[in-house]
């Protein structure tokens, strides 16, 4: 199979999964919503939410997992599987079963969560040529699939609600990710499997994180950008009031922003990131800064979408150096821990920030926008400053990356 077919074939397996893992919850509040004889919809669908995404805690168990198997693809499509069937069962005994086993179900299905988001990404260097060109084409692919897979899981399950029914459309959810897990299972193989003895420990793997290195720069920064990002939805809703436009066209911004991301990953499929991943990181997080104070200052509805659309399309850059530093810097016996790791993490701190969105949305949204342009602002200038002070030393044995102090 040549590289082209497997990255189409990963593209379209890899946006039909991240469609299930994004359109789901969505699909289980409206569900939740529509079920005759439930007491309190409305927690019961935030309870399904939260099973659903906080088992993606669990990412470096998952990570260590597929670093440890022998054929990854095996692995991720018998995750897809069970989501599938998981998500399915959940589905039709909402209603018709004991509240506790419907969230068991979904928290089982949460916890294969991070190998259809990081664990997948972690198989995508193996399908590309080695050169760093054709790697971060393939980068730009992988960060288009979550676009596609974020704005278009949800518009799909909500799409498919009004016209049929929650049921069915988080039954078709389902679907799509028996039809990902077929295509995933038809993937080449790879690179070869990193040999038992020496897969990282969890506990290095995570020290990945805590010592000073580009990883834990990277990470460090991808937190404290996923915090305000998880907050836009909730936050263009509020701007309602002060762009003089009603609640559902407020709301449009929101897709808006997911319209610029998916431009901006297109881009960068024609036009990779060029540079080291590190720096990259650094000054694209600073030019989201810069648009997300931008949409604090937007006068009207006409330049708030232009903003959003902008700050959508600058995430795509910065999501896709991401990537690429998660690819360059992590030991062979650690990449799955890495990369699911990172997605997993980014998925909590995201989440974080619409909850505390909507705790403090009381305080204005320009606010609440202004005080994210500055976090992550702070964020760009922290990380280019302790990258400044050390120095990266790279250990041949195992390719990870770490630092040294500057004396």
């Amino acid at each position: 199979m040549s590289s082209r077919t497997a990255l189409t074939r990963y593209l379209i397996a890899a946006t039909l999964a991240r469609s299930a893992d994004a359109g789901a919850p969505v699909g289980f509040v409206l569900l939740a919503g529509t079920v005759p004889g439930l007491d309190r919809p409305e927690l019961v669908g935030a309870l399904l939410v939260t099973c659903l995404m906080l088992p993606h805690l669990l990412g470096p168990l998952a990570g260590r997992r597929l670093d440890r198997s022998r054929d990854g693809r095996r692995l991720i499509a018998a995750v897809c599987v069970g989501y599938a069937v998981l998500i399915g069962a959940a589905t039709l005994t909402l209603g018709h079963a004991p509240l506790a086993l419907v969230l068991g179900l979904a928290a089982l299905a949460g916890a294969g969560g991070p190998l259809l988001t990081g664990g997948l990404s972690s198989r995508l260097a193996a399908l590309s040529p080695p050169d760093e060109h054709a790697q971060r084409r393939a980068q730009g692919l992988d960060s288009l699939s979550y676009g596609i897979g974020g704005t278009g899981g949800t518009a799909l399950v909500a799409s498919l609600a009004a016209l049929t029914g929650p049921r069915v459309a988080l039954l078709a959810l389902a679907f799509t990710t028996l039809v990902a897990a077929a295509l995933i299972r038809g993937l080449p193989p790879g690179e070869k499997a990193v040999p038992a003895d020496l897969v990282l420990p969890l506990r290095s793997a995570l020290g990945l994180f805590t010592a000073p290195g580009p990883l834990r720069r990277v990470m460090g920064t991808m937190l404290v950008v996923a915090f305000p990002n998880g907050a836009v939805a909730v936050i263009a809703v509020a701007l309602a009031d002060d762009l003089d436009v009603s609640a559902g066209t407020a709301g449009l911004l929101t897709a808006v922003f997911g319209l610029g991301y998916l431009i901006g990953s297109l881009i960068l499929i024609a036009w990779p990131l060029p540079g080291e991943p590190e720096r990259s990181v650094a000054v694209t997080v600073a030019v989201v800064s810069i648009f997300f104070a931008c949409c604090a200052v937007a006068p009207n509805y006409v330049v708030a979408s232009v903003a959003f659309f902008l700050l959508g399309a600058s995430n795509a850059p910065y999501f896709t150096a991401t990537l690429a530093a998660r690819s360059r810097y992590s030991p062979p016996g650690a990449r799955a821990q890495v990369f699911v790791t990172m997605a997993a993490l980014k998925v909590g701190s995201s989440a974080a920030g619409s909850a505390a969105a909507g705790v403090a949305i009381g305080l204005g949204p320009r606010p609440l926008l202004a005080a994210g342009a500055a976090m992550i602002l702070a964020a760009a200038i922290g990380m280019t400053l302790e990258r400044r002070y050390h120095r990266p030393v790279v250990t041949p044995d195992s390719g990870a990356c770490f630092d040294m102090t500057k004396k």
